[in-house]
């Protein structure tokens, strides 16, 4: 027992390490269950990784977009895609230090049929996250969503947990979730063969 509790202990300290914010449900895995993806059980991982046979979709979703005023932002505008969303905000440290590797998997993957596709939240301010976007000259789409309403379409993730990173292949099922600050290398180790694989599933 003792033994169990400090491994929680550790779970936690190391979550509030990595990510701008959490709660109770930070501390949980992510298992693909019926016909729609919902993440749950305890275990405390922060990169969680599916096969192709345990993955479900997510419904879709959509918001305004963050940079054109009057547009609307659809997951289903990315049918057929690889896409990695990535719940972002500008006041987040480890948002502002993985957006320059958010960019560089843009433009690697946005030729091959796929796409980064962000969720801004917690910005009240629309100026200041579209300033930083400009700042730092990223090209890929944010839907602005301060209150994360689009959240409750992500099957039980910690919407208090930012950044968080899902990895969708081309069914938009979750492959893999991360609940802490990426790389672009991590990002591409699994983008990359989900666009492969689907692009071979759909020639």
């Amino acid at each position: 027992m003792r033994l169990r509790l400090t491994a929680a202990v550790l779970a936690t300290v190391s979550l509030t390490l990595t990510a701008c914010g959490q709660d109770s449900d930070a501390a949980k895995s992510a298992v693909a269950v019926g016909g729609t993806f919902q993440f749950h059980s305890p275990g405390g991982q922060m990169e969680i990784f599916y096969d192709e046979e345990e993955r479900a979709p997510l419904p879709d979703f959509s918001g305004p977009s963050l940079m054109e005023e009057g547009s609307e932002i659809s997951l289903s505008d990315y049918e057929g895609e690889v896409v990695i969303l990535n719940a972002w905000g500008q006041w987040c440290a480890p948002c502002r230090s993985e957006a320059d590797d958010l960019q560089r998997v843009q433009e690697e993957i946005e030729p091959l049929g796929a796409t980064v596709l962000g969720i801004n939240v917690r910005d009240q301010n629309q100026t200041i996250a579209q300033d930083f976007v400009i700042d730092n000259g990223l090209t890929y789409p944010s839907i602005y969503d301060p209150p994360f309403r689009t959240g409750a379409a992500l099957g039980g993730v910690p919407t208090s947990v930012v950044p968080t990173t899902i990895i969708l292949d081309r069914e938009h099922r979750p492959a893999a979730v991360f609940l802490k600050e990426i790389t672009d290398q991590e990002l591409l180790d699994v983008a990359l063969p989900l666009i492969n694989e689907s692009g071979e599933g759909a020639a």
